[in-house]
């Protein structure tokens, strides 16, 4: 079949890239010097020249890579590494050795393969990707380079289920030295030296821990000062081809001050940061960006918030919010929202009753709630997102007998908010997760939800849900839930699980049964106090008797104050202070 041409006035043929690009250029300018790649530009696939080529792969479909700001952020701070050259890799699956995204070369052609794992079911493309590249899955049978190093959230949240094919993971942050990491391999690879030169090198290293090697928890490395993120993370491709079409990513903040006990990000990136707008600005200035997404936790409580969005909208900017807070949404931000085009709002329930928010110090006031809602109608949003957690320990059918109320209470609010008018929140969407319990939370402790237990819940939702007009609601399927929680809190062993799926090419629920492990011995009861944790190896900055305190009060529905109202060595309330300001110097 012909490939598909598109005319432009009479000026001649246009590739389809070409089209795209010009119509990316009429509402927007990306200058050269910005350093972006937008529309289907590319970089170029350069010789290596006597750089050292390294392998940056994101174990997953490239339209979730060029959404990934992390991943994002990683390539450019490698790009500007003189002496390497990175490539950018993705996998779509299937049996073909993987090639590089920009120049095809194979991934076995690379001494230095760098991995960025985000979600734990990454693990296995991971895995997938070294065998299909004829690569020994596990370090101890790779005689010598390449050298697999990994890094992202779940680096320093557990590494053990994939400890056995990485020689080495960055625990915390990139902006922290990992272009060092990195950058230091280049003697290693060009000098004649080996791979276990290397490692045995760099033992001992905050931020590198080296499975079988490294002996005390290794040190989590973090960027920016105890309140101030200086270089916050942004978009390197702005793309069509992305899960964010066309949009310009921008972090504003890291961490989140709530401590929400279930929730990893308010405890592993902690402290909370937050980026200077000035430095926002710039960015924006020198990108010039058509659309602009907003990354962080928490946005209504960055005080600049409404003045950058006001900035954005002043110079043409469209823009979009990753998250808000119900007790966030002023008159004057819904009102600014929806003049600028906001159709929907998302907002965060959690819990299914006032007791399991209270436990799990979400802390929602439900009169506030109501009230927002209720604006939200009036203002003429025609859709509503709530978002949902099931699977809580300890949770009755009460609780959702009292979600069932509630929604009831939003329905009137909604109604209340139109008054006499026709038009206002039209549907409500509820969307509902399972409980899946995470590595340095206060639920490190806590047993998961069975799988019956789960649908039995989902069940009940759903009838719950059903009288209510314009309510619906969608929930997940419990047992890749189920599949998450192994391999978030699994060990070592678990690997021989994910080495089975990827190179026997099973799906999880056959190599689940196959395997000799047993899942429930991981998920279904509760830690003891005194248990050891395989995450353990790390060192977040966080108590370990924090979290457990935090457990506690859980199991006693006792809320904790939020982190960050004082400065961290004055608070201490979970050890952060002195992690930061009174560590013991090294031998």
């Amino acid at each position: 079949m012909e490939t598909a041409r598109f005319f432009d006035g009479g000026n001649g043929c246009l590739s389809p890239q070409s089209v795209y690009n010009r119509r990316m250029s009429e509402t927007q300018f990306y200058p050269p010097e910005s350093g972006i790649y937008y529309g289907l530009d590319r970089p170029a696939a350069e010789e290596w020249g006597g750089r050292l080529p390294v392998a940056l792969v994101f174990p997953g479909p490239s339209r979730l890579g060029l959404s990934t700001l992390g991943w994002q952020v990683v390539w450019k701070l490698l790009q500007d590494e003189p002496g390497i050259i990175v490539e950018r890799f993705f996998w779509e699956g299937g049996d073909e050795e993987p090639r590089a995204y920009d120049s095809g070369r194979p991934l076995s052609d690379f001494p230095v393969i760098s991995f960025s794992l985000n979600f734990e079911e990454e693990y296995r493309a991971m895995v997938q990707m070294l065998d299909r590249a004829n690569i020994p899955v596990r370090s101890a049978d790779r005689g010598d380079w390449p050298i697999i190093i990994a890094g992202g959230p779940l680096s320093f949240m557990n590494p053990a289920p994939v400890a056995p094919a990485v020689d080495l993971f960055w625990v915390g942050e990139a902006e922290a030295g990992f272009p060092k990491i990195i950058s230091d391999c280049v003697d290693y690879v060009f000098g004649g030296k080996s791979r276990a030169d290397y490692l045995a090198d760099h033992v001992g290293m905050d931020g590198a821990y080296i499975p079988g090697l490294s002996k005390d928890p290794v040190r989590r490395v973090l960027a920016g000062s105890e309140r101030e993120l200086p270089e916050p993370g942004h978009s390197c491709f702005v793309t069509q081809e992305s899960e964010f079409r066309d949009m310009f990513l921008l972090e504003v903040n890291r961490g989140c001050p709530y401590g929400c006990r279930f929730c990893a990000a308010g405890y592993v990136y902690r402290p909370p940061r937050h980026a200077q707008v000035d430095v926002l600005k710039r960015a924006v200035e020198r990108v010039n960006p058509g659309k602009v997404g907003l990354v962080g936790t928490a946005l209504t409580d960055w005080p600049d918030l409404m003045p950058f969005l006001h900035w954005l909208q002043d110079r043409g900017t469209k823009f979009s919010l990753a998250s808000l807070r119900y007790d966030g949404l002023t008159d004057d931000m819904l009102t600014f929202l929806r003049r600028t085009g906001t159709r929907s709002v998302t907002l965060a329930l959690e819990g299914a009753s006032h007791r399991i928010r209270k436990a799990i110090n979400k802390n929602l006031k439900e009169d506030v709630f109501l009230d927002a809602v209720s604006r939200i109608s009036k203002l003429q949003f025609n859709h509503l997102k709530l978002y949902l957690i099931a699977g809580w320990p300890d949770e009755t059918e009460a609780d959702y007998d009292e979600l069932g109320e509630f929604l009831k209470e939003i329905r009137a609010a909604i109604d209340a908010g139109k008054g006499k008018k026709k038009t206002g929140v039209g549907h409500v969407t509820i969307g509902v997760s399972s409980l899946v319990p995470k590595p340095w939370t206060p639920f490190q402790w806590a047993p998961m939800a069975t799988e019956e237990h789960l649908n039995k819940v989902m069940k009940k939702l759903k009838s719950v849900v059903k009288p209510i007009k314009g309510f619906q609601v969608r929930v997940d399927k419990p047992a890749p839930a189920r599949l998450q929680g192994l391999l978030a809190r699994g060990d070592e062993k678990v690997f021989d699980l994910i080495e089975m799926s990827a190179c026997q090419g099973l799906s999880w629920k056959k190599a689940l049964r196959a395997w000799d492990g047993d899942m429930s011995a991981y998920l279904d009861r509760e830690r003891g106090a005194d248990e050891a944790f395989p995450w353990e190896c790390i060192e977040t900055g966080v108590n370990r008797s924090f979290l457990r305190r935090e457990w506690e009060r859980y199991k006693a529905v006792q809320a904790s104050p939020l982190c960050g109202k004082a400065p961290c060595k004055k608070c201490n309330a979970c050890g952060m202070g002195s992690w930061l300001y009174d560590r013991p110097e090294k031998d």
